[in-house]
């Protein structure tokens, strides 16, 4: 009960940061306080003393094809997914069921049982609790926002692997638990262990990399796919976000790291696992060494990476084939922006 309290204190704090953040969720009229849980309402559309008025309605991008719909609803997917990992590291639970519907086809979180099941991690640092209360806030807002942009053409959320145990029902189909299946194929643990990562700080700063990382890529490489500006700008406020989020997490492994140096090679074997699924080339780029850190993942011009999304998919269904679901998503994602890309 005490920390529930403490998040729900946590909560209405991220809500005074977010309301002198306005300019990256005007567009939908405010974000208005959460009431209980992780549940977060949005008055799109009212007056909320601003003068914001709410965005005009998403349309196709006439090069391409691929409408601002299926753009917004893709960042959706992984909206979901990110805001369930740190809603059940931080309260035990997920998202309020309000903010999980819509069309296609809406699926559960699978937390599986055991060693590596989803739930709250039982955090021995304050200030690792602290980044991720803040954080598991910004993505409800996040989610909340998106929802209330694509109205009626939103997307429920899909079938979650969340899970690091080593067996986990989806849907009646046995599978591994999507953590301990990427860390098995990075090399981070060995072919019969588990990766929990509830199980403990640097354990959930793992997660955390693997997830936020490839979340920050995905907006970065989407944004050549919008042409209204009103998206553009709440596009990038959102990506503006998800970067802090990147790189207070980064900068903590890195910290860690000094004391841990295995820390160095796991994250080491995850970013080139990435760079194993995404396709040719060395894109995606580790923490450093205790010699040098590279806490900013930057090219020469100083751009973070972007990813196409199936190129994103790639990672999040942990194949290199061209695939329609797997790993985190183990049915797909809803929307019409689903099929990872084939990469040799």
């Amino acid at each position: 009960m005490g920390d529930q309290i403490e998040f729900l204190e946590l909560v209405e704090r991220a809500e005074q940061q977010r309301l002198a953040r306005r300019r990256f969720v005007r567009l939908c009229g405010g974000v208005a306080a959460m009431t209980g849980g992780l549940s977060l309402s949005s008055a799109c559309g009212e007056d909320d003393g601003d003068g914001a008025t709410p965005p005009p309605s998403p349309t196709p991008n006439p090069t391409t094809g691929v409408s601002e719909v299926d753009i917004l609803n893709f960042a959706l997917q992984l909206e979901y997914l990110e805001g369930a990992y740190y809603a059940y590291a931080v309260s035990g639970r997920g998202i309020d069921s309000n903010l999980l519907t819509g069309t296609g086809t809406q699926g559960p979180v699978v937390t599986g049982s055991g060693p590596g099941a989803a739930r709250g991690v039982d955090f021995t640092d304050q200030v690792v609790r602290e980044y991720a209360r803040e954080i598991a806030a910004d993505e409800v807002g996040h989610i909340s926002y998106l929802r209330q942009t694509l109205g009626s053409s939103t997307v429920a959320q899909p079938t979650i692997n969340l899970s690091g145990s080593a067996s986990v029902d989806v849907g009646g189909t046995t599978a591994v638990g999507a953590f301990t299946a990427a860390a098995r194929a990075a090399g981070v643990i060995g072919a019969n262990d588990i990766f929990d990562p509830f199980a403990n700080d640097e354990n959930f700063l793992i997660g955390a990399y693997l997830l936020t990382d490839v979340g920050v890529t995905a907006y970065r490489g989407s944004a050549r796919l919008i042409t209204n500006k009103s998206y553009l700008e709440a596009t990038a406020g959102i990506m503006a976000t998800e970067c802090y989020h990147d790189g207070v997490i980064r900068a903590e492994l890195w910290r860690r790291g000094l004391t841990m140096p295995s820390i160095y090679t796991r994250i080491s074997r995850i970013s080139d696992a990435r760079d194993g699924l995404d396709g040719p080339g060395e894109t995606d780029q580790d923490i450093g060494t205790a010699s040098a850190a590279n806490l900013v993942p930057t090219d020469a011009n100083g751009w973070v990476l972007g990813r196409t999304a199936p190129q994103v998919l790639n990672i999040i269904y942990q194949s290199r084939a061209a695939v329609t679901s797997g790993g985190f998503f183990p049915q797909g994602v809803n929307g019409t922006i689903r099929q990872s890309a084939a990469n040799a």
